[in-house]
């Protein structure tokens, strides 16, 4: 399963790097941001430190005259960190604040620690054991204002800086969410269109066991999922990443120790992604699974809403579809559960672990201990910074479901590509003269179940050849067989000598035309679906094949003619309208090979005398294949070939099987007798209103 996980996440990393230019801008903008934003409490830091609290640094009597230089008792004083080098210092004095009060104390102190002002006006500083108390003048607002003044300059230009730092950070977090967003919809373009593309050189057998639901399913949710990992999840995790790595150096930069306590965070992460994944993807893959069985039924319903409504199937139907529906629900509710175990409460528990172990550093008086001193600044942004390295955390956590749900998402598209396919063939043949032979042909669907036996026949260029026998005999697979949509067990197929299986698929399709018993129509029009939007087939053409076909009487009626829209299977066209619609893009691509397996059987009698009169014209220099149940339509073929159980029972022209008395015979004259009853049935059926009224005028 680890390896299966790994060889995904790789797959998926190759389709990152195709739309790698935007990517990797994306990511460099994503650093600006991150390193902006995450250099703000350093900023704030410096503002504190250095601007607010740096009020009780040493101030230094002075002689200068400058920005820096603030006039108290009679005296110029200046910070000593503004102090030139070289320049003269007189006697030292600090600013402490005890309470919310500010006290100017004229001399050096020996040490920091806890202050408090006490009933005489002087100020006593206690740290430890030691007790120092100092004289000490209250401030007014307006002489503390004065020690601030000098600051406000520098103060200002940080809040600029800050403020600066935050409108970059948001450019950069626009400009990189806009280039993921754009290079993970080429990534889901790119990816969609390779599994469209793979399904086009799938075999035809791959599809008899899985429906089209479940397919479409793996090219729109489970894509759709993929994009999400590239959108969402990967920015997070590579945000939170930065992030964390951003905030762990700098309070390492801040402070090592308080650093080193706050790494505990990471192989509880660490293990924490690896147990959810584990668990998640479980859930993940049964209900992506059953998520593409809902996608089925409900196709398949569609499809068959005539079907289900006629046989009262809709409980059935319904029931069915509730089952994979509850399937579904309970395990988006285990997933529930989980993220709801494994989310925002235990990232506090984490964080109130973290504030403890603060709280426990400094309770221990490290504040006031030789060289462990932490300035009010380092405070401030070792709190900003530990509030916000959970924010990533939050953020890697929450996307965890995203992560497992396109795991498990991708893992299933990939499954669908590694599936074993033809490439499409662009290059050209010559149209072939269409003479077919089938030596020793032997095939079977499944192995060990020949559907066909040692088939030997030939067809010469312009014959017609007509396969029958009842349901199960053999007749459709040997199409399949002549389309390549399967390939034989034994024997060869050749057409004109070469060995098809010598030719590519598409290629030697070329020049073969099929009509089907149920044909299918694409949304469009009329005309399109002749041409099936083939350049090289002319407006012209399209109106002689239709033409050819005897479609006139038959589609004059439509308001638009050959451009009347047509929607999904041209269910607004009735069957004689598709068949010939069918019919005449067979003839449009001037096939030399044709087959029309029982494209007669559903359409009325006029219809098919039609179509049969046509036939009869562009059958010329053509070999034709006939699949047909009514013996009828097929009298004049060339050569007549009756299957049984998967062996050629009998061959011949029409005339010669009937004298031979055999299968064919007993068949043509069954159907010969049912014909003859369905007459007389009719003709007793038009009768019988006419007698019942002669009896009334007899009774009365």
């Amino acid at each position: 399963m680890a390896g299966s996980k790994s060889a995904t996440i790789k797959r998926l990393i190759k389709y990152a790097l195709k739309g790698r230019t935007q990517l990797i801008v994306a990511l460099l903008m994503l650093l600006v941001s991150v390193g902006t934003e995450l250099a703000g409490p350093l900023v704030a830091k410096q503002l504190i430190d250095v601007h607010i609290s740096g009020i009780e640094r040493p101030w230094y009597a002075t002689q200068a005259d400058d920005q820096y230089t603030v006039a108290y008792g009679g005296e110029k004083r200046k910070r000593g960190d503004h102090f030139e080098e070289g320049e003269a210092r007189g006697p030292e004095a600090r600013i402490f604040q005890v309470g919310s009060d500010y006290y100017f104390i004229p001399s050096a102190v020996a040490f920091d620690g806890s202050r408090e002002l006490l009933s005489d006006g002087r100020v006593q500083i206690t740290k430890g054991q030691e007790t120092a108390a100092y004289e000490a003048q209250r401030l007014s607002k307006a002489q503390l204002y004065q020690f601030f003044k000098p600051e406000l300059a520098g103060l200002i230009k940080l809040c600029w800086y800050y403020f600066a730092l935050i409108l970059l950070s948001a450019v950069f977090a626009y400009g990189q969410r806009y280039f993921l967003q754009a290079s993970s919809n080429r990534i889901i373009r790119t990816m969609r269109r390779d599994v469209f593309g793979h399904i086009n050189k799938l075999p035809v057998k791959y599809f008899d066991n899985l429906p089209a639901g479940k397919i479409v399913s793996r090219i729109t949710n489970d894509t759709e999922a993929i994009r999400e990992l590239y959108v969402t999840v990967l920015a997070n995790f590579f945000t939170g990443t930065i992030y964390m790595l951003g905030i762990f150096g700098a309070l390492f930069v801040l402070n090592v120790k308080l650093a080193a306590i706050c790494l505990f965070i990471v192989p509880i992460l660490v293990v924490w992604v690896i147990v959810y994944g584990k668990i998640a993807q479980k859930y993940n893959r049964v209900i992506r699974t059953t998520l593409s069985e809902i996608n089925g039924r409900i196709n398949e319903s569609i499809q068959g809403m005539g079907i289900i409504r006629a046989f009262r199937k809709e409980k059935k139907m319904e029931q069915e579809f509730e089952a994979f529906n509850e399937e579904n629900l309970r395990y988006k509710q285990k997933m529930l559960s989980l993220n709801s175990l494994t989310g925002h409460n235990l990232v506090n528990v984490i964080r109130n672990a973290a504030y403890v172990a603060l709280i426990y550093y400094f309770a221990g008086g490290t504040l006031t201990t030789p060289g462990g001193f932490v300035t009010l600044g380092v405070l401030y942004a070792f709190v900003d910074y530990l509030n916000r390295l959970f924010q990533p955390i939050v953020n890697i956590v929450n996307q965890l479901p995203n992560l497992e749900t396109a795991l498990v998402s991708a893992e299933r598209v990939f499954v669908l590509l590694d599936e074993e396919g033809v490439d499409v063939a662009d290059e050209h043949m010559p149209r072939y003269q269409g003479n077919v032979k089938f030596d020793n042909v032997t095939f079977a669907y499944k192995e060990g179940e020949n559907v066909l036996k040692n088939i030997n026949f030939e067809a010469k260029q312009g014959q017609t050849v007509a396969l029958i026998g009842h349901t199960g005999s053999g007749k459709s697979s040997i199409i399949n067989l002549l389309f390549r949509f399967y390939d034989v067990d034994q024997g060869r197929i050749t057409i004109d000598g070469a060995d098809i299986r010598q030719m590519p698929k598409q290629t030697m399709r070329e020049h073969m035309g099929i009509v089907l018993q149920d044909p299918f129509l694409f949304t469009g029009t009329i005309a399109s679906n002749v041409s099936m939007n083939d350049p090289r087939i002319t407006r012209e053409r399209i109106e002689q094949a239709l033409k050819d076909v005897g479609s006139e009487q038959v589609l004059k009626n439509l308001p638009s003619g050959i451009d009347e829209p047509v929607i999904e299977k041209g269910t607004t066209l009735s069957a004689g309208q598709r068949q010939l619609i069918s019919f005449a893009r067979a003839l449009a691509f001037d096939p030399a090979i044709l087959i029309l397996d029982e494209a007669t059987s559903n359409i009325d009698t006029e219809t098919e005398a039609l179509i049969q009169s046509a036939l009869e014209v562009v059958k010329k220099g053509r070999t034709t294949f006939v699949i047909a149940h009514r013996l009828s339509t097929i009298k004049n073929a060339d050569l007549i070939l009756v299957l049984d159980r998967g062996e050629i029972v009998e061959r011949g022209n029409h005339e010669t099987l009937m004298a031979r008395g055999g299968k064919y015979y007993q068949m043509y004259q069954l159907q010969q007798g049912e014909s003859a009853a369905e007459k007389e049935q009719a003709t007793q059926a038009n009768q019988q209103p006419a007698a019942s009224a002669g009896q009334s005028v007899y009774s009365v």
